[in-house]
C-alpha cells in the first residue's frame, strides 16, 4: 500500500511529560490506590527499558482505535498503569506487542463503556506532521492533504479491520505479533488484513477527486 508510506502517527504531545519517566507512574499508581509491593530498582530499569520506548507506538493505536485524542490520552495512561502492575508477570517475548495487547483491551473497554453515546468529536490536536524541509510549500501541502485523506479512510473501516490495519501497514508488526495483539489465530489476521486493505482502497478510491492530493 505506497500510499501508507506517509509517516500518519499521531504523536502523544500532552502524555510524552507525563509518561517518559518511569517514576510519574509510579505516583499516578499510587494516587489510583494501587496496594504493592515496592519493585526493586533492577525491575524498575527494566521496565523502563523495555516497555516506555513503546509510548508512541501504544498512542498512535489508541488514536486510532478511539478517533479522539483525550480518549487515546486516557487509554494509554491506563494500559500503561497496567502494564506497571502486571510487569512482574512479564516473562519475555516482544514487549512492543504485549503493551499494544493492553492497549487494544483498554481501547476496547472504552468503547464498551461509550456504547449508545455519541461517539468522539474529531479533533486535529496531534494532527501536524513531520515535513521534509527540502520539500516546497505546494508539496508540504500536498503531502499534508493526502495525510487527512488517508487518515479519514482508516478512521472510516470498522474497527476490528482499523485495528490490524494499523499494526501491520504503521507500526509493522509482524502477523505473529498482530495475531497476540488482537488474540486470533494468524489465518484469521492475514484473512483480516486482506479484507482492511480491500476496504481502504474502495474508501480511498472513491473519494471526490479535489479530496485527493
Amino acid at each position: 500500500m505506497l500510499v501508507l508510506a506517509l509517516d500518519l502517527s499521531w504523536r502523544p504531545v500532552r502524555l510524552r511529560g507525563w509518561l517518559w519517566r518511569l517514576a510519574d507512574c509510579l505516583a499516578l499508581a499510587v494516587r489510583a490506590g494501587a496496594a504493592a509491593p515496592r519493585p526493586e530498582a533492577a525491575s524498575l530499569a527494566r521496565f523502563e527499558a523495555l516497555v516506555l520506548p513503546h509510548l508512541d507506538a501504544a498512542y498512535n493505536l489508541a488514536r486510532y482505535l478511539t478517533g479522539s485524542a483525550d480518549a487515546a490520552g486516557d487509554a494509554v495512561q491506563e494500559a500503561m498503569l497496567r502494564a506497571f502492575r502486571g510487569f512482574a508477570g512479564y516473562r519475555g517475548g516482544e514487549p512492543r506487542a504485549w503493551l499494544l495487547a493492553i492497549v487494544r483491551n483498554c481501547c476496547r473497554a472504552w468503547a464498551g463503556a461509550r456504547r449508545g453515546q455519541p461517539g468522539p468529536l474529531p479533533d486535529d490536536e496531534d494532527a501536524p506532521l513531520p515535513e521534509d524541509p527540502a520539500d516546497s510549500p505546494e508539496t508540504a501541502l500536498l503531502r499534508r492533504r493526502e495525510a487527512v485523506a488517508v487518515r479519514a479512510a482508516i478512521a472510516a473501516l470498522p474497527p476490528v479491520y482499523r485495528e490490524v490495519l494499523v499494526l501491520r501497514e504503521l507500526e509493522d508488526l509482524s502477523y505473529q505479533q498482530i495475531a497476540a495483539v488482537v488474540e486470533a489465530p494468524m489465518g484469521t489476521v492475514m484473512s483480516r488484513l486482506a479484507r482492511a486493505r480491500a476496504l481502504f482502497r474502495r474508501a480511498w478510491e472513491s473519494q471526490p477527486q479535489e479530496a485527493l492530493p
